[in-house]
């Protein structure tokens, strides 16, 4: 027999549940007649795409992507901000862990870029403006003067590379070079590098007197314009008449009248490969990186390494081989304090790399490497840190905490501590490389935002899904690759380069794509709203 109690009770339960059915179906049809009236109404469109695909960034992910869509038999425009392809693997030595030459590798691949018919190779420009959706993406590219053409025009033709302009400059070899970062020289009219491609010349119209002046010697801007005309009808020029470089150009292919223009693509697919920068080391200002010239970051020593670098592949600097070299990793990624909390992934390597190039090049050089964990992931990662281990290199556990130079010497003290050991170091060195993170490259942030593609919290574009749809975007038809979707080493940037190609293809080789379209949102802000579902349900005649 049940008690008073417990009926009652019971009724309680009874009547909770029925309301909790009651709400459940109302839920129910109100979800059935959304869908009904709204969703249901909502036909997908079936467009055509365009067979020609977009890749921005000519680093070496940009590079394979492009190649593999071109070779596939459809169009590409290849958009590249500098005046060269080949990114900053263009800049390195040797690549871990294999050390194979870099420019040895890298070069045919952009040969390649250069001479294939199915890529419109778009150098010195800049994507500014991306309207559409997959299958007929509107893109409008800034093309800025080189001042050089680089094909047919009324008075000149195709430019050689023939240097002799970059020689007779007046201001041969005088201005910073980018490419060495800062450490080499350039002319005024200059070439990156000289295997750069395309292998056109380029004026730098911050340095060039006759762009930023209308002036350069005696000769002024109308005098190089009637110059340039009597050169094209084979008539004799004076020196004071034009700059030296028109003189030397037999072309005859430098304008200093020429003016950016935009250009309007049309494309079915896109594909981001902005790639990175390095983390700027005067974040960590312990280590006084641009207060002693001899603490350097790694781009740096990549170029004092290479045998096309400043110092033609001798490890000089500040005038003298080093006798004590010190390594840090971690500076700048890892570190809260400089707002780039993320693993760089290739830091580790890279400075077993340098190691290893210096105990080759400095014979009796005492090299250590202060770590705070080796990550050695990668395929033959593993064994190559052995390998330079075996060498002689000390590695430390634990990372500087300041670099100080002690009065009237050269030399600078490193100073930390020990964690293995728990005891503190004082580390004298000639050299200090500063084993630097990677950032998105300069402007991907604003290529990201004009794309519609959403960035993690690190500013890199974030992925559709980070495993099963590692290249794709939220954007369809748009996708990521190499360091523009995070940090990674060369075979990683190849892989995902070829892997965005393949996605890319899937889309351009079906030759239609099915879109939905536009939906009114409601604006959460302005809305008021119903005061209950009850009162929501009624309205619809749920």
């Amino acid at each position: 027999m049940s008690t008073e109690s417990e009926m009652i009770e019971e009724k309680k339960e009874t009547k909770i549940s029925k309301e909790e059915e009651a709400t459940r179906n109302m839920m129910s049809s109100i979800k059935s007649k959304v869908e009904d009236s709204c969703l249901g109404k909502v036909e997908e469109k079936e467009v055509d795409i365009i067979p020609e695909a977009l890749v921005i960034g000519g680093g070496i992910a940009g590079m394979y992507a492009a190649l593999d869509i071109a070779d596939a038999g459809f169009k590409v425009h290849l958009v590249e901000r500098t005046p060269t392809i080949g990114g900053h693997m263009a800049q390195l030595d040797k690549t871990f862990p294999t050390l194979d030459c870099s420019a040895c590798i890298l070069t045919p691949r952009m040969v390649d870029v250069g001479a294939h018919p199915n890529i419109n190779l778009m150098s010195y420009s800049e994507v500014i403006g991306v309207e559409g959706s997959v299958g007929n993406f509107k893109v409008k590219v800034k093309r800025k003067p080189r001042y050089v053409y680089e094909k047919d025009w009324e008075y000149g033709t195709l430019c050689t590379g023939c240097a002799l302009c970059e020689e007779a400059c007046r201001f041969a070899h005088k201005w910073p070079n980018e490419f060495d970062v800062n450490l080499g020289k350039k002319s005024s009219i200059y070439r990156p590098f000289p295997q750069a491609i395309p292998a056109v010349y380029c004026v730098d119209p911050e340095y060039c007197q006759m762009v930023k002046k209308g002036k350069c010697g005696k000769a002024t801007l109308e005098s190089t314009r009637e110059a340039i005309k009597k050169i094209a009808r084979g008539e004799e020029v004076s020196k004071d008449e034009a700059p030296p470089c028109v003189l030397t150009c037999k072309p005859n292919c430098i304008d200093f009248d020429m003016k950016e223009e935009i250009v309007e693509l049309n494309v079915g697919t896109i594909i981001v490969a902005t790639g990175w920068d390095i983390i700027d080391p005067s974040l960590s200002p312990e280590y006084k990186y641009g207060v002693y010239p001899n603490v350097i970051h790694g781009l740096e020593f990549e170029r004092y390494s290479s045998a096309s670098g400043p110092t033609f592949g001798k490890i000089m600097v500040g005038g003298k081989e080093p006798k004590d070299a010190i390594f840090i990793s971690c500076v700048g990624s890892r570190n809260k304090q400089t707002g780039y909390e993320y693993c760089s992934r290739v830091c580790c390597m890279y400075l077993a790399k340098h190691a290893h190039l210096l105990e080759e090049k400095v014979h009796g050089c005492k090299i250590t490497v202060l770590y705070q964990d080796v990550r050695a992931f990668g395929k033959g990662f593993e064994e190559f840190y052995d390998r330079v281990k075996g060498e002689g290199i000390n590695y430390k556990r634990g990372l500087a905490a300041e670099i100080y130079q002690k009065p009237g010497s050269d030399r600078v003290v490193v100073r930390g501590e020990d964690t293995m050991l728990g005891e503190p170091y004082e580390l004298e060195a000639d050299l200090v490389v500063l084993g630097v993170g990677l950032k998105p490259s300069e402007g991907s942030e604003k290529v990201l935002e004009m794309l519609g593609i959403s960035q993690t919290e690190d500013k890199f574009a974030k992925e559709a899904h980070p495993k099963l749809r590692p290249v794709d975007t939220d954007v369809e038809g748009v996708f990521v690759t190499g360091c523009a979707q995070g940090p990674k080493d060369i075979p990683d940037s190849v892989a995902q380069g070829k892997a965005a190609a393949a996605a890319s293809l899937a889309l351009l080789a079906k030759g239609k794509a099915k879109i939905r379209p536009s939906v009114t949102e409601l604006d959460e802000e302005l809305c008021v709203g119903y005061k209950s579902l009850r009162e929501m349900a009624d309205k619809i005649g749920a």
